[in-house]
């Protein structure tokens, strides 16, 4: 159930009740006691107190006077929007965010997950969310979210993944008095399902308390300023060459791509190939880093400004040969990628100077 400000609630597991005076997250609201007492209380442990009056019966949904009666019974809820760190600094880079969070992080691979989208800029969100499901693409979601705040779009269980892991989505920047105005941006949603089933997948985030799968849908920095004419020539003829490629066979690297100009490939084996039975520690390594060489190429053939190759931990093997391989690259910049998105394995390059 969501809470509001100002409600008025009960304990389920203790005597005594409160009120609601702010909320902490979707899943938790700070209750100032009937005795006075400020403290943060899981809402799963709440119920609102309909004998205090102030929701009367004559006036709330029907579903809602059933839940008065029976507190078992599900109530249709509005998306829960809330702050995106009201418990400290976000430090993840302004942009726009898709999260998979597990309910309960001692079950990141077999629990329930929230679908989250966060809006990690000081815009307001305009969204239209698109999902591949039973083979067609159905329009799911459409909504609007305030500056710096997340919105729950649903809860799914692991065998509801391939449901939430590939689609579109398309996005519009709004405020008042925007320092900058943005052309919309339309990004492709494409989650290997073999994700959600690797612990490693599941990163920290300053965006969210706990551990969660998180995909960069795009940066702030990646987005067209309108108001700069080269770029929006550029952005014009990007959608056109958009529109075009339908009749031209996708490149490698566009398989990987996150937002303009930008990509991440997951170079972990089990991203790469689907059953390694038969496979020497030899054949893995060599595999990995040919597709580290095709990705790049890709990436430069196609005017990419930057990839990010997950290489993981491990005994460091893969992320030498990697930096090994660089030097044999001109116009090339890497650097250690966002730990807070990637931990220590992965590696950031950037493309200086581009092939014509």
């Amino acid at each position: 159930m969501r809470f509001k400000v100002g409600d008025k609630i009960k304990f389920l597991d203790e005597v005594g009740g409160g009120t609601v005076i702010s909320i902490v997250d979707h899943r938790m609201v700070k209750v100032e006691t009937d005795d006075g007492f400020e403290m943060p209380v899981m809402t799963s442990n709440l119920i609102l107190d309909f004998r205090s009056g102030q929701h009367d019966a004559d006036t709330m949904p029907k579903s809602t006077q059933a839940l008065s009666l029976n507190s078992d019974t599900v109530v249709p809820e509005k998306p829960a929007i809330t702050e995106i760190n009201p418990w400290g600094k976000v430090k993840d880079a302004p942009g726009v965010y898709l999260a998979y969070e597990p309910h309960e992080q001692q079950w990141l691979l077999t629990g329930d997950l929230d679908v989250i989208l966060l809006n990690n800029t000081e815009y307001d969100l305009l969204f239209s969310l698109f999902l591949t499901q039973d083979g067609a693409m159905k329009g799911v979601d459409f909504s609007s979210i305030p500056a710096h705040s997340k919105m729950v779009l649903e809860s799914i269980s692991h065998d509801e993944v391939e449901n939430w892991n590939s689609g579109a989505i398309q996005l519009l920047f709004h405020a008042d008095e925007p320092r900058k105005i943005f052309m919309p941006a339309h990004i492709d949603i494409d989650v290997k399902a073999g994700r959600f089933f690797k612990e490693g997948s599941y990163v920290q985030s300053s965006m969210l308390r706990g551990k969660s799968l998180m995909v960069n849908l795009i940066s702030l920095q990646a987005l067209t300023v309108a108001s700069d004419q080269e770029a929006v020539r550029k952005y014009n003829s990007e959608v056109a060459a958009q529109q075009s490629a339908v009749k031209k066979e996708k490149t490698f690297i566009s398989k990987y791509q996150t937002a303009i100009g930008e990509a991440i490939l997951d170079l972990h084996i089990g991203e790469l190939v689907d059953n390694i039975a038969g496979m020497t520690s030899h054949d893995m390594f060599t595999l990995q880093l040919e597709t580290f060489h095709k990705a790049l190429k890709s990436a430069m053939e196609n005017d990419f400004d930057k990839v990010t190759f997950i290489h993981g931990v491990g005994n460091g093997v893969l992320k030498n040969a990697i930096i090994k391989a660089l030097e044999n690259y001109e116009g090339l910049e890497n650097k250690m990628a966002s730990i807070s998105m990637f931990g220590v394995g992965a590696i950031d390059i950037t493309i200086k100077s581009k092939t014509n």
